[in-house]
């Protein structure tokens, strides 16, 4: 199965009936998942990327606890409720997916996923303690839209850390989670897991180039409106798609 091609104005299909936006968000987050694994992330079990239920909006799907990233398929998926247990699905989750995403999925309504994992180059920045600057096109993308969480919880064993973590993040895309990684949240799935990619690129950049020449901050603001959107973060789901994941169909 192959891609058709993109247009600058393609976005999100919009689907109103609730059993054919359920099997598209499943197909959307388990190839984010395949996304991770392409890069490697999550190897030794560590992340999650949770997808909002259309019909029960305090639910969420996850990739069951045990599957490589690589070959998460729709089956492999296991729908979440209020009190951490599975509902649908067979096997288990990591608890700790639901003590940070069901508090993040309860205070941001307009959100339909959340992802973190511990990536290569996340990971040692959040331990920096700092924001972003704009030393990149895509550091442009987090400008004044991510925030940091300052707390030592890294493991985090219920959801009173979640909710903090809510608390942190606000209203932004993104929040460095200190000691402990990315994360990042979206209005669909492909945004979600775009921005995250892009996110850690965005440390890495930081990581290698410390000293880096930040742009002005008016320069910044007209490079997020290009860079920063929801659309822009579709589309670098789109392109990470073609780039690791040949065959769509093999998640279904």
């Amino acid at each position: 199965m192959g891609y058709p091609l993109l247009s600058p104005h393609d976005y999100e299909p919009e689907i109103t009936d609730v059993d054919a936006l359920r099997a598209h968000r499943k197909t959307r987050l388990a190839l984010g998942y395949r996304i991770f694994g392409a890069l490697k992330w999550g190897a030794l079990g560590d992340g999650h990327i949770s997808a909002r239920d259309p019909e029960r909006a305090d639910h969420f799907w996850l990739a069951r606890y045990g599957t490589p990233f690589h070959a998460v398929t729709v089956d492999d998926l296991v729908l979440v409720g209020p009190e951490g247990t599975v509902v649908e699905g067979e096997g288990w989750i990591n608890q700790a997916a639901h003590n940070i995403h069901w508090p993040i999925h309860e205070a941001r309504p307009d959100i339909v996923s959340a992802a973190h994992t511990h990536t290569p180059y996340g990971t040692p920045f959040s331990a920096l303690l700092e924001r972003f600057r704009p030393i990149t096109q895509e550091s442009c993308a987090f400008y004044e839209d991510h925030e940091i969480f300052d707390d030592e919880e890294v493991d985090v064993r219920s959801t009173d850390g979640g909710k903090r973590i809510a608390a942190a993040l606000g209203r932004a895309k993104g929040v460095i989670l200190r000691n402990h990684g990315l994360l990042t949240v979206g209005q669909t799935i492909d945004e979600c897991v775009g921005f995250y990619v892009l996110m850690e690129r965005t440390a890495e950049a930081h990581m290698k180039a410390p000293d880096g020449l930040a742009i002005g901050e008016e320069a910044a603001a007209e490079a997020y409106r290009s860079v920063g959107g929801h659309n822009s973060g579709w589309h670098y789901f789109q392109w990470l798609l073609r780039t690791y994941i040949p065959d769509p169909g093999v998640v279904g």
